[in-house]
């Protein structure tokens, strides 16, 4: 071969390592500027996913990892950061199905009896963001016993307390299991009168649910009520108090109209609900709120008192009312509450 063929030879093979040099340092380029090639990031293992630093949405064989360690592991710490990582991915709509699939309810429920109360709230927590969804209640719904005993018999206005309450409140947006918690109503008004203001609002806004369903009347109605309730009927109580007060209100009235409804036939025992509501006392605290400075409020108690069944119940005698007839209307009214997850759920 002479010098010239030798000197191509040699030119064409560094034209080729820099071609494959420039290659090299694009794909690697491309991957740190997260371009289209594989990631060089490993992945992370299951504890890595709970350490707070890993913030993208975890994929199926991600959750399934830290279901797995959820499962499998005894040490508070890195069950409390699963609990809060799973809860936080449960806040998207396609992630719970994917980890109802996955069989994670029952993992994440079985932590609701941990000894550790932040254990305890961070898997109510998860589960009322898996609530969202209604398949998953029908898994979800095997707790509501437990959930109420804890609600009423754990620490007043604690973080445990109000994760259940908020629980309870998504899993009665629906009808289909608020018959559950029936015997429960008496001791829900306890806590309502008991708790703080975050307390109050949260047992009212399970209390409004209960309440637009004509089939929970009678357990509404025929609870035993301290009379300490009608103080929220006051002119100081907040506004998101007193507006869930006469919203509940408003709504066992709508159950108990006779027009058009299935009629429901109950004695009610004085010192029920029912005789606090069509007494004396809460039509003149109603009364004393019609000049109320908030537009929503005077709205509401306007349209109580103006009420025709309002008004010829206030005109019967007080013994009469011990057989007044709640009935049931076809029609619901629009005022289920939920409640919010830690983060922005994609359906909401």
């Amino acid at each position: 071969m002479g010098r010239a063929g030798h000197v191509g030879w040699v030119a064409a093979g560094l034209v080729l390592g820099a071609g494959a040099c420039y290659c090299i340092y694009k794909l690697t380029r491309g991957q740190r500027q997260g371009g289209r090639g594989p990631r060089l990031r490993p992945s992370p293992s299951a504890e890595d996913l709970t350490d707070g630093s890993y913030d993208d949405i975890l994929n199926v064989d991600q959750l399934q990892k830290l279901l797995y360690l959820l499962e499998s592991t005894d040490d508070p710490i890195i069950i409390e950061r699963a609990l809060v990582t799973l809860g936080n991915n449960a806040a998207f709509s396609a992630n719970q199905i994917i980890i109802r699939e996955l069989g994670g309810i029952p993992i994440i429920g079985s932590k609701i009896n941990n000894p550790y109360l932040s254990i305890k709230e961070k898997a109510l927590n998860a589960l009322n963001n898996l609530s969202v969804n209604v398949e998953n209640q029908v898994k979800i719904k095997v707790y509501i016993n437990q959930v109420c005993k804890d609600v009423l018999s754990g620490p007043l206005d604690s973080a445990v307390q109000l994760a259940g309450l908020r629980l309870l409140t998504n899993m009665t947006v629906t009808n289909d299991h608020q018959h559950m918690l029936n015997s429960y109503i008496p001791d829900l008004f306890r806590v309502l009168l008991t708790g703080n203001g975050s307390t109050k609002v949260q047992v009212l806004k399970l209390l409004v649910n209960l309440s637009e369903n004509p089939a929970m009347a009678e357990g509404l109605l025929g609870a035993q009520v301290d009379s300490s309730f009608l103080s929220l009927f006051e002119r100081h109580v907040a506004k998101e108090i007193l507006l869930r007060v006469l919203t509940l209100l408003q709504n066992i009235n709508n159950c108990c109209k006779k027009e058009g409804c299935l009629t429901i036939q109950s004695t009610f025992p004085e010192g029920s609900l029912f005789f606090l509501l069509y007494g004396e006392e809460c039509a003149q605290k109603m009364r004393a709120l019609v000049d109320h400075h908030d537009a929503d409020v005077k709205e509401k108690v306007n349209g109580w008192l103006s009420e025709p069944s309002r008004r010829r119940q206030e005109s019967l005698p007080s013994d009469s009312c011990k057989h007044f007839s709640p009935t049931r209307e076809v029609k619901m009214p629009h005022s289920h509450e939920t409640t919010e997850s830690s983060k922005t759920a994609d359906q909401r």
